[in-house]
């Protein structure tokens, strides 16, 4: 028997605070701890949908596609507001990978052919809901066949990188690159680079 086989939680109330863009609640919880203890304890959740980010690599060229755009909660903290990012949006309903070859297309410009599925995580379990779904992508010049940078009608001001990925992976050392997501892609980038593909 594990330590954690007799702890759970029992949702006692939610109470809705918000419900703008996404929906935010206040939930108590009775917790039962591995101890077999229970204490009643009060948590925020930010429900945010199924998300999806790709890793666009030039094989030849050894680069990757690099989107940069305006975040407001950086700007917030002082930091600089323009990051860079892998490809990622929504779902909005669609299948992971259909959900993802749109993003790519809408922000970079780039028709990926072969998507690889690597795996999924949340993106900060302790209290938000968004589970993203991680993808990768070989490219070539040949694949890009608009200029990309979002979505006028969603007001998307985004600029499109290729970066060589020595130098993006340089950038995360420096703390030029801020973005989980993207850390967490260029990261597999650098430990496969010798069998990807």
């Amino acid at each position: 028997m594990t330590k954690f086989e007799k702890a759970g939680a029992k949702i006692v109330s939610e109470t809705v605070l918000s419900r703008g863009w996404t929906k935010l609640s206040a939930y108590k919880i009775d917790y039962t701890d591995s101890d077999g203890v229970t204490h009643r304890l009060d948590r925020e959740v930010y429900h945010r949908t199924p998300a999806a980010t790709i890793l666009l690599h030039d094989p030849k060229r050894g680069t990757v596609v690099l989107v940069r755009q305006y975040r407001l909660p950086p700007d917030l903290h002082g930091e600089a507001p323009f990051l860079f990012e892998t490809p990622a949006g929504l779902l909005d309903g669609d299948e992971p990978e259909a959900a993802i070859r749109r993003e790519a297309m809408e922000e970079t410009g780039f028709q990926v052919r072969d998507v690889r599925f690597l795996f999924q995580a949340y993106s900060s379990p302790g209290s938000n809901s968004e589970v993203v779904h991680f993808f990768a992508a070989e490219i070539d010049t040949s694949d890009r066949v608009s200029d990309g940078g979002g979505l006028a009608e969603e007001h998307e001001d985004i600029e499109v990188l290729e970066i060589p990925l020595d130098d993006a992976l340089a950038m995360i050392e420096s703390g030029e690159i801020l973005d989980m997501k993207t850390i967490i892609l260029l990261q597999w980038a650098a430990m496969n680079r010798e069998t990807w593909r």
